[in-house]
Parts: C-alpha cells; structure tokens; sequence
C-alpha cells in the first residue's frame, strides 16, 4: 500500500480552511498543538449523543454520496494528474467501489445496527442475551496515495455507519486528490463530527500522539509498525492494511495465453500500484519459455506497441519511487520492457526472468509495472518458497485442475486468495478484505467495515426475581448445588423455561 510520508507541512483542518493559517513557529513556540481544539470539538459531540441515531448515520452517507456524484469529473480529473489514472480505471478501481461500498451501507444500515440476540444456556434461559453494536468513539483513518480515493471512503463508509466521529488524514504524496478531499467533501459531511487533517510525516507522528478510540491504517509494514507502537501507549485498538509480495503460481497444466491476460491485466494495473496485485510469479522452466512470449503478447495488445503512448497506462507516482523502481530494472534479465522515461515519471510494463530470490526485486514490495519470474521445479517447491516468507496480503495459483488450485490453498496462508484470476475477490463486499501477519491485521469491506468500527458489546438483562431459584450459586457451597450449576452452565440452547 502507499505510505503517509512526504514535506507537505500544513496542519490546518479542513473546517479551518477558510481562515488564515496558523503560524507554525508561533504555535510552536507556543507549546499550542494545531490538533488539540479539531479533536475537543469531536470529542465533545460524540459525548453529546450525536452520531448514534441510524437518521443521522444515514444523513452522513447519503452527504458522501452526493458528494461522489456532484464532483465526480473533478475526481476523474484529481486522478489523473496524480497517477495518470485512465477515467475506465477511476471508475472501476475508485469511484464505483465507493459508491457500491454507501449503497450497501445505506440499505442494511438498521439491520447491522440491530441487536443480535445469542443461544443461552438453562442458567440464562429467563434472561435477555444479545450482543449490542457500539460506536467506539473518535476515530482516525490514515489513507494512502495510490488508490487515494478508494481507500479513503471505503473505511470512512464503515465509520460513519458505525456511528463514529472521524478524524480523516488522506496523503499528501497524491496531493491532487488530497484537495479535493480536505476542500470539497467535508462541505457535504456534519463538520461538528468529522474533519480532515493535512500533514507529513512530522505531522502525522503529532497526530498519533493523541488518544484516539481506534485507528485505522493503510501503508506499509514499516509505518505500520510506527502505528501500532502510537497506538499501544494508549491501547488504542488497529487495524493495519498493509502490503507485501503476493506470490502467484503458474501450474503446467494452463494456457498460457489466458494466464499471461490476467497477470498482466492485474499487475500493470494502476501502473502497478496496487497493494494486492501479482508481485511475482512462480513457475517451471517449462511453462516460462510459454509465459513470456504470452506476456508479450497482452502488453502489446493491451498498451500497444509504444506503451508509454498508450491513454490507459499509468505513471508512477513520484520522483522517489520512480528511482526505486528504476533501481529494481537490474535485477535478473529484461525479458519484456525495461525502458524508463524520468520527464514522465513512466516505466514499461516489464517482465524478469533468471531472476534469483536473493536480489533486490524479491526482498521487497515492488509496487510497480514489473514482474519478476522465478523458476521452480515442483508444486512442492513453490509452496515452500511461499511459506518460507511472509504472509502474504494475496496469493494467486492458475490451474485447470482444481486439486492444484485446492492444494496451494490448503497448505499456505494469506490475507485472500483468488484462483485462476488476479484480485477480483476485492469487488466482493461480502469478503473480507484485509491482511494477516506482516501483510497486515483486521479487515473490512460491506458489513466488516461496519463491524471492524463498532464495540462488540456483550449484554445480559436479568430481572430482579426468582431469588429463590438463583440461590444455588450462593454459599455455603454444596456438592449438589456444583452439579445443579454445570448442568445449567452447558453451553448449548435450550427452549426449557424452568431452572
């Protein structure tokens, strides 16, 4: 995933958009801190009883989709001056997701509020058990750069139905779509419950000095990490999206033509800037000498033959990780692409090969339009080559056999898992979406967003009577009175009224 870090030094809210700035020298050598007065005013109106209401939820997500609706071409627009992001790309990877991600929320937003009752036992059979959905409070979202609107709004959708007040902080790195976010949506939010703080990293590293009910994160495993130690000195709850190598094998029995559409369909995609696209692929000697030529094939018909040329190839998203990439173009042999243009911020959609795991391309996260190859010589091995490294955030396997596909699933782990095509499990809101181990923890997505955002609250209502049949638990303790409690401790459901 893109990572909050860069220069930008405004830390004005966007409700203060429309005063003077704040002089930083002045605040600093005041001791005053630019977040504490943003933060109070939120705090005070979830005290207050404000976001509860399923009126007022609703109010908000409905503010979120007009706010979609009336500036979309200005999104469009925001976009692509940041990724050189294709209007079909916004539309499908940003704007859509978003909006389906409101929808859902909007139509199932009482039933998800609604208490859920739970099985009892006969010790509870006369007493009201459910589990109550609670908003934790003020929470922070820290988005990334390289879906900066997809991954902003989806999280925010589950906050606002959950009831929260919501400190936002998009990144500055895409900083196109940066304005738009702090200048126009929050004019379609209640501001007394919702801002958007600008910053760095300096500023990022203020904001998280602060007590916050839950954050949530999307970025690297390195800032990840800088989250999560924030977040523990006040045991304040996380969920950490994360990234990593997502490792894709390519079984002997397959076309290769059809693998080569959905690799390179799902790793050139965004430019490669997508936190769960097809990092690397794992293949024998065999099936390479088909993949390449195959490969070549789809980014010819996809980008034409001068790809740098082509409306529907992105760019990378700044000097710094252009140079980055640049770097990783002498790993292994150029087999397709490799040509880079610094001006245009552009690299070729670019395939390795003779590629060894000990080099740079395979230590990190690429992040880009280029797709090592790395030969192995059984489905065994490259199984073990995956669960020798992180947990990945995705796993990809193709495969007309359907034992293969199943095998790769039962024996690694990964945040999802997708067979025979590139990450289409996202477009699900009835999945899960999220990480485990480094490639991350917690998740969302259509009602897991809802859920990833509300306290749990475990509620048992107990009238004041039938003393009498209560009294077992009490002392002076009896070999009897044990036996009565665990018959009527067993954890099963029972329809029986009487203890």
């Amino acid at each position: 995933m893109g990572t909050p870090g860069g220069t930008v030094p405004d830390t004005r809210t966007a409700s203060a958009l429309s005063s003077p700035p704040c002089d930083k020298e002045t605040e600093a050598e005041r001791g005053m801190d630019p977040f504490e007065d943003t933060l109070q005013r939120l705090r005070e109106a979830f005290s207050s009883g404000r976001t509860r209401p399923a009126e007022f939820r609703a109010a908000q997500l409905k503010g979120l989709g007009r706010f979609l609706q009336d500036n979309k071409q200005l999104l469009q627009e925001a976009l692509a001056q940041d990724l050189r992001k294709s209007a079909f790309e916004s539309e499908v990877s940003e704007i859509s997701i978003s909006q389906g991600e409101i929808n859902l929320a909007l139509r199932n937003l009482r039933a998800w509020m609604k208490d859920e009752t739970v099985p009892k036992n006969l010790a509870t059979q006369l007493d009201s058990a459910f589990i109550r959905k609670e908003p934790f409070g003020l929470v922070l979202i820290i988005a990334p750069w390289n879906y900066p609107l997809n991954l902003t709004l989806v999280p925010l959708v589950g906050a606002l139905a959950a009831g929260n007040c919501v400190v936002l902080k998009p990144s500055e790195i895409s900083k196109n779509t940066e304005r738009v976010l702090v200048e126009v949506m929050p004019r379609y939010l209640d501001r007394s419950c919702f801002a958007v703080v600008l910053g760095g990293p300096e500023e990022t590293g203020q904001l998280l000095e602060h007590k916050f009910d839950y954050i949530f994160f999307t970025g690297s495993p390195r800032v990840g990490k800088i989250v999560m130690a924030a977040a523990a000195k006040h045991l304040t709850p996380v969920t950490l999206e994360l990234g990593g190598k997502n490792p894709c094998y390519v079984d002997d029995n397959c076309d290769a033509q059809t693998v080569a559409n959905r690799v390179a369909l799902f790793r050139y995609f965004n430019a490669g800037q997508t936190c769960v696209a097809p990092d690397y692929v794992l293949c024998s000697p065999e099936m390479q000498e088909r993949l390449v030529p195959a490969l070549q094939s789809a980014i010819t018909r996809f980008y034409g033959e001068d790809p740098r040329a082509s409306p529907d190839l992105g760019r990378i998203i700044s000097e710094k990780h252009f140079q980055r990439l640049r770097g990783l173009l002498g790993c292994g042999r150029v087999a397709i692409g490799g040509q880079s243009e610094e001006s245009d911020r552009y690299i070729a959609p670019t395939v390795l090969v003779d590629v060894q795991e000990t080099e740079p391309v395979m230590q990190e996260e690429i992040f880009g339009p280029i797709l090592p190859i790395v030969t192995v010589r059984s489905l065994d091995e490259a199984i073990d080559f995956i669960n020798r490294r992180e947990k990945p955030l995705a796993l990809y396997t193709f495969s007309n056999s359907s034992q293969v596909v199943k095998q790769v699933l039962a024996r690694t782990s990964s945040g999802g898992f997708c067979g025979n095509d590139g990450f289409m499990h996202l477009i699900l809101a009835s999945l899960p979406f999220g990480g485990v181990g480094a490639s991350g923890m917690g998740s969302y997505h259509g009602k897991f967003s809802f859920d990833t955002f509300s306290h749990h609250r475990a509620c048992l209502l107990r009238g004041p009577g039938m003393e009498k049949i209560y009294s077992i638990r009490y002392p002076p303790y009896s070999p009897r009175n044990l036996r009565m409690m665990l018959v009527a401790m067993e954890a099963r459901s029972c329809s029986c009224t009487l203890l």
